[in-house]
């Protein structure tokens, strides 16, 4: 509730006016989202957006934060908010896709997953939360797949976003780090140790929906995300585009 108040009144002067759109976005799409709502066509519209984790973004949402759109890392988050009548109907589309990798600094790379146990050794392995932010939790199921996750869960820091955790690994404060593989693109410290199978875990799709208080003028802006210019900008930076 905190984390909600705090948002809440630094968006309180943009409440006020009607032609800015509030987005509230997965860490993860910070990088390319940016670009996006940078380039888009002076149509009068600003554009601002708030990033955390897809949990915390929900939670926020369904408190009554000031969103237009929401676009999360998790289908099973969005659909919470469309039980709870958050969401505008008929709005919402899965765009993208992702993956996991175990990202190291300086690290060498895994001959297998079941390495990193003993690559880890006494070292933290940094990971979104993982009861609650969509990283950890696909992360979390992979690792248990593939039978390590009880050798390193005692030595998992837990950090708010998948961003929180990348920046462990790339300051060395933790030696590896569960992230998706758009993050390594945005940080040159870090490179992949290992990319790990998506049968491992639940499929990475990051749905994106108008919220059931979303204003007129977020109508052109949900339009701009799904645009091919769009989709151009999210696949440079790693994503897959989904069809739809």
């Amino acid at each position: 509730m905190r984390l909600f108040l705090i948002l809440l009144l630094w968006l309180m002067p943009l409440m006020a006016r009607a032609e800015t759109v509030v987005i509230f976005a997965a860490a993860s799409l910070k990088s390319a989202l940016d670009e996006i709502v940078a380039t888009r066509a002076d149509d009068g519209v600003d554009v601002t957006v708030a990033y955390s984790g897809s949990s915390t973004a929900a939670r926020q949402v369904d408190l009554g934060a000031p969103a237009d759109i929401v676009f999360l890392a998790n289908s099973d988050w969005m659909g919470w908010l469309a039980d709870r009548g958050a969401l505008r109907q008929g709005s919402r589309v899965d765009l993208l896709g992702n993956r996991l990798v175990i990202a190291g600094a300086g690290q060498a790379a895994f001959s297998e997953l079941a390495d990193l146990p003993a690559r880890l050794g006494s070292d933290f392995l940094a990971m979104a939360f993982t009861d609650a932010v969509p990283a950890g939790i696909y992360g979390k199921a992979a690792l248990t797949s593939a039978g390590v996750w009880d050798a390193v869960a005692g030595r998992v820091a837990q950090t708010d976003n998948v961003r929180a955790a990348l920046a462990l690994v790339a300051r060395g404060e933790a030696r590896f780090g569960v992230v998706y593989e758009t993050d390594l693109l945005v940080e040159p410290r870090v490179h992949a140790a290992w990319r790990i199978d998506p049968s491992r875990h639940p499929a990475i799709r990051y749905p994106v929906a108008l919220t059931a208080s979303a204003r007129p003028d977020a109508a052109a802006v949900f339009e701009d995300l799904l645009s091919p210019r769009a989709a151009s900008i999210f696949t440079r930076f790693g994503f897959t585009v989904l069809e739809r």
